[in-house]
């Protein structure tokens, strides 16, 4: 056989071998998101995908206790989302530990426990800080779903250098297709503005215009229609935490002791919190021998 004869063979064979190395280069294929499979998932940003979770690590709502008014402001706007009316994104902030992200999924479980029977369930979809710039990819895979979504980031801040808080400024508010209308966003983060102070000095001191830039930063927290915030508690609120847990879990311990116990631990650590109070309620109970169920 001669080579003339021959190259239109090699020539399918070098572009079967070239379509084949493409073919592995290539970025998998997105999964059709399959929401039915769970009421809350995690968004895996390099596969595009959401990877279900089985059991959510999360409290009765009862339990939380000392943000009474936050909560029920945010149950009532997820209450009315999940009904389809209109509600709004919403920032958790301030101080550490004080039930900031257990609210948002404690609330999460009881809207869904109370609207069983008038409405789809509510989905909690949580992205990770550094997934950020994937939103847009997120909210194309959840616009036609029949499902209503909460995406939910926890401790959402931005550093100095940090410009993919523009990503969540277009899916918040802006772009040409906007938010879909059965996904709201929900975040929690340490401080009321997102983005460091020296940031905003920096900017201030460099453009040509300081004002439209500080404006610029400071209008992400205005993407989140409502602001809740959250304040170190009191002596009296930290022992009504220490209370609810030590009789939601059958922690027999006469008052007075349990009392004086609680205050010490919190002493030793430097601070009242909720997470100060779980944390001890932990260790009481392992003192005592008894698992924290239910």
């Amino acid at each position: 056989m001669t080579t003339t004869e021959t190259a239109p063979d090699q020539t399918l064979a070098t572009l079967l071998r070239i379509a084949d190395a493409l073919e592995r280069i290539a970025p998998p294929r997105r999964k059709a998101a399959d929401l039915e499979a769970a009421d809350a998932f995690v968004w895996q940003a390099a596969g595009s995908e959401l990877l279900p979770v089985p059991k959510v690590n999360r409290v009765a709502l009862s339990l939380l206790r000392g943000v009474d008014r936050v909560r029920d402001t945010l149950a009532e706007n997820t209450e009315r989302f999940a009904k389809g009316l209109p509600a709004n994104n919403v920032l958790l902030w301030g101080a550490r530990g004080m039930g900031k992200s257990s609210l948002v999924k404690a609330v999460h479980a009881d809207t869904n426990l109370r609207l069983a029977k008038d409405a789809l369930p509510l989905k909690l979809i949580e992205i990770h800080r550094e997934d950020i710039e994937s939103l847009p990819a997120l909210m194309s895979l959840l616009r036609n779903d029949p499902h209503r979504a909460i995406v939910f980031c926890d401790d959402l801040s931005f550093d100095s250098d940090d410009t993919s808080y523009k990503s969540l400024k277009a899916v918040l508010d802006g772009g040409v297709e906007g938010r879909p209308d059965n996904v709201v966003f929900y975040a929690t983060s340490n401080r009321r503005h997102l983005l460091p102070r020296d940031m905003m000095d920096n900017e201030r001191s460099t453009s040509i215009n300081p004002g439209e830039a500080i404006e610029e930063k400071v209008s992400l927290s205005d993407r989140f229609g409502l602001w809740l915030g959250f304040h170190k508690c009191s002596q009296d609120e930290y022992l009504e935490m220490i209370n609810g847990y030590a009789g939601h879990f059958g922690l027999t311990v006469a008052p007075e002791e349990l009392r004086r116990d609680a205050l010490e631990w919190s002493t030793t650590r430097g601070s009242r919190s909720g997470r100060t109070a779980w944390q001890y309620i932990q260790d009481l109970a392992g003192r005592l021998g008894r698992k924290l169920e239910g």
